[in-house]
């Protein structure tokens, strides 16, 4: 058991844990529905997006968490603008402002004499310096992130399933839009610091695709994807600690290698169900996210 226990007796390893469980279920809030309207590429491309205002900040020594909000803010303007051109595809559009915002980052960063700028810190998080100050700002970040899911839980149904609908329904999908880009937008700042900006896809991605072969319900998936999270958090300090690995690296790791198990199993499942089946047995297709 001490093997077990022995790393969570450590202050800075309980904040760790503590912010990564938070994380986690901020994560699990924007990420259900990210996954469900296939906008994971968004999701990455935001937080690459980040690195600008992340270097700018930390050259001026301001706070990183403003700097990587504006940077995130800008990039989901950006986002917003160049959807509305009928002749420019949507993944065109952020696949340029990924590249753009990134290669600004980089450009802020080599253009600093003394290279002051912490980039692993940055790129893949830190979360064993994860301070009290830091964990009252993730529990303001998750009341604002319950917030908006419970309001906008109803335009982000119809709008993940069927946007024209959303519109004939009165709920306002560009409105519904903007308030997802914000949600996802607050997870990905929030989580930088956890995992960093290249590695926040996996805490961000990874949990609610595992969950969605097993749920049919949306709150199952979110409240499945938080408990993923939180013990891919466990397991990731767990392992870093005894294995001397990057913590945020194996926190995002261990969530990827949960989507795998979780996809194997899934598909030994089917081909079982399949092989027990009658031939005249009707079986119904799994439905996610139905509206609750």
């Amino acid at each position: 058991m001490e093997w077990l226990v022995g790393p969570f007796e450590v202050t800075f390893v309980q904040r760790a844990l503590w912010g990564g469980v938070l994380v986690s279920v901020i994560c699990a809030l924007a990420g259900t529905w990210i996954v469900l309207r296939g906008m994971a590429f968004l999701g990455d491309a935001m937080s690459h997006g980040m690195l600008p205002g992340i270097a700018v900040a930390s050259l001026l020594g301001g706070n990183l968490l403003v700097g990587a909000a504006v940077s995130a803010a800008v990039m989901a303007a950006g986002v917003g603008f160049v959807g509305r051109s009928p002749r420019l595809s949507q993944d065109t559009g952020i696949g340029l402002l990924f590249v753009g915002m990134l290669a600004l980052g980089v450009i802020i960063v080599s253009g600093s004499e003394s290279f002051a700028v912490d980039l692993t810190g940055f790129l893949f998080g830190d979360v064993l310096a994860v301070r009290p100050a830091d964990l009252a700002y993730l529990g303001g970040a998750l009341g604002v992130a319950l917030l908006i899911s419970v309001l906008g839980h109803r335009p982000f149904v119809a709008l993940a399933f069927d946007e024209r609908k959303a519109h004939t329904l009165g709920l306002r999908p560009r409105l519904a839009h903007t308030a997802l880009l914000a949600l996802l937008t607050l997870a990905i700042v929030a989580s930088f610091h956890i995992v960093g900006t290249l590695l926040v896809f996996g805490l961000l991605i990874a949990p609610p695709a595992t969950v969605l072969p097993w749920a049919r319900r949306i709150p199952a998936v979110m409240a499945g994807s938080a408990c993923l999270g939180s013990s891919a958090t466990f397991l990731g300090l767990l392992l870093s600690w005894h294995l001397g690995t990057a913590a945020g690296a194996t926190i995002a790791a261990t969530t990827v290698l949960q989507f795998l198990l979780s996809t194997l199993t899934a598909g030994l499942h089917h081909r079982w169900t399949r092989s027990t089946a009658t031939p005249t047995a009707d079986r119904p297709h799994m439905e996610y996210g139905q509206p609750s």
